[in-house]
């Protein structure tokens, strides 16, 4: 069977068939980094991630960009906040630190590239150019605009017609555009930190409601990119005119998937991307967990709390295109699935290496289970990344070994040997599942534990004036992987 998807685009399943025979071309739309990522994010990365790894068993080469917008007015608003620094840069860079973080956390496969706005800003000007030449785009009083009644299929990936869409951007904007569907991709008038310092020193006004943020020269204006252009900008970069899957959250459809269709096709005349797969939202109490809506539980805080075996196996338990609910009863289920899962690997690793393993014992039973697992977890995996039922077949598996444990005399190597294989190959690097160090999720706790403690002897060796040996031992825990931070209330730090 081979890997079929349900491409937003046509609202089809269809057999998966990339540009190249060899290759997939794969885009993540990443993060704002204007917060710390919550299990919202996470739910995005941890389906791609198991995307890219099953498609790597599958024996295809994965280019795997995700971004970074670094250029935000959300971000720009948090400039001289306690520890996140006095720009906007700043305020990007400590996010993006802590974003990372959580990614290793998460035990994600790295991306080839992580491309961020501030870093291809000429790209995008030049792509704005190519637009405007086309005819597709438009200046109008410094800032420019996309005009979506030029793109005859603006529309088609949302399903909607242009006569029946909301208005984009934001109330100022109205009176300079053509339609008001029409998407900003410049915006002048922008203001820089530095600019407002010097009004205020001045005595000149300072215009609250504009934007604040870094600015950039362009041939229209001084001022800053819109925040659809820059997706495609840095896609095509990276990745080239078309790309083969294109994931994000299914609140991005409309009008940033939208608009990235229009803008990179109406520039290159080439398909942008050939699949978009889009992940249902996590839900919380009925609503969908948001930074703005204060609802969330950050990644950092999951991982410490149930460690990163169980926050994946939340995930598995349903499909990358459903909605799916965060509760205490849904992670009591998934740490449950987890153990079982591990105690069955640990338990079969066990019985292989002991003396009552035998090559000449053969169990049909578990051989066969074994066979079936492989069956069932390709089976699954190619029917649209269908996790919920792959990870099925992995309990069945686990039932399977403990019952030839129970019942057994004397233990069949050779099915025990594949049985933990199997776990190893589609647990562990398809899923992403870390088997064989039962103390793995106490770890996370452990350490910090063992860090708090330190930070403690620290603040002791502070308070009686031995700063050598309190900086000695906080540049100890840095040289660990221990971000460590002081503020009024005392240190915090991050693993």
């Amino acid at each position: 069977m081979t890997l079929s998807v349900t491409n937003t685009l046509t609202r089809e399943r269809e057999e998966f068939r990339p540009g190249d025979d060899d290759d997939v071309l794969l885009y993540v739309c990443g993060l704002t980094v204007s917060d710390d990522a919550h299990l919202g994010h996470a739910r995005v990365w941890t389906h791609a991630d198991v995307m890219h790894r099953w498609l790597e068993h599958e024996g295809y080469t994965v280019h795997h960009v995700e971004n970074f917008t670094d250029v935000n007015e959300k971000i720009a608003a948090r400039a001289g906040e306690d520890e996140l620094g006095g720009d906007e840069a700043a305020v990007a860079e400590h996010f993006m630190t802590s974003v990372m973080g959580d990614m290793r956390g998460l035990n994600l496969k790295r991306a080839e590239v992580y491309p961020r706005v501030s870093e291809h800003v000429p790209e995008i000007i030049d792509l704005i150019e190519t637009l405007i030449e086309k005819g597709y785009a438009y200046e109008s009083n410094g800032s420019v605009y996309f005009d979506v009644t030029e793109f005859a299929d603006y529309g088609k990936l949302s399903n909607q017609q242009v006569d029946e869409m909301e208005a984009q951007g934001e109330a100022s904007e109205r009176s300079e555009k053509r339609h008001a569907s029409d998407f900003a991709l410049w915006k002048a008038g922008a203001v820089s930190p530095h600019d407002v310092e010097e009004h205020r020193k001045d005595g000149r006004p300072v215009d609250e409601s504009q934007e604040y943020g870094e600015t950039w020269e362009s041939p229209w204006s001084e001022g800053r990119p819109g925040w659809h252009i820059e997706c495609s900008a840095m896609s095509m970069a990276h990745l080239g005119d078309t790309i083969d899957i294109h994931v994000g959250g299914h609140d991005l459809v409309f009008p940033h998937h939208e608009n990235e269709i229009a803008q990179s096709e109406a520039a290159t005349g080439e398909q942008f991307a050939r699949y978009w797969l889009h992940t249902g939202l996590l839900e919380t109490k009925g609503e969908k967990m948001s930074s703005s809506l204060g609802n969330f539980f950050t990644v950092s805080g999951a991982l410490e709390e149930f460690g990163v075996n169980v926050v994946r196996t939340f995930y598995l338990s349903t499909e990358y295109g459903s909605k799916q609910t965060f509760s205490e009863a849904a992670m009591q289920e998934a740490e449950e699935r987890w153990s079982r899962l591990d105690r069955a690997y640990d338990a079969a690793v066990a019985a292989c290496d002991s003396l009552d393993a035998r090559s000449k014992v053969e169990d049909a039973d578990l051989r066969a289970a074994v066979d079936a697992t492989h069956e069932q977890f390709r089976e699954a995996m190619n029917d649209d990344f269908n996790v919920r039922e792959a990870i099925s077949a992995l309990l069945e598996l686990a039932s399977a070994s403990n019952r030839h444990l129970e019942d057994a005399e004397e233990y069949d190597y050779q099915a025990l040997r594949r049985t933990v294989e199997t776990f190893e190959e589609l647990g562990g690097e398809v899923f992403g599942l870390t088997f064989g160090d039962s103390s793995a999720e106490g770890d996370v706790s452990l350490a910090g534990d063992l860090v708090e403690l330190v930070l403690d002897v620290r603040e002791e060796e502070r308070e009686a004036g031995n700063y050598e040996r309190a900086d000695a031992l906080r540049d100890a825990l840095v040289d660990l992987g221990v971000e460590v931070e002081d503020s009024d209330d005392g240190p915090t730090y991050r693993l």
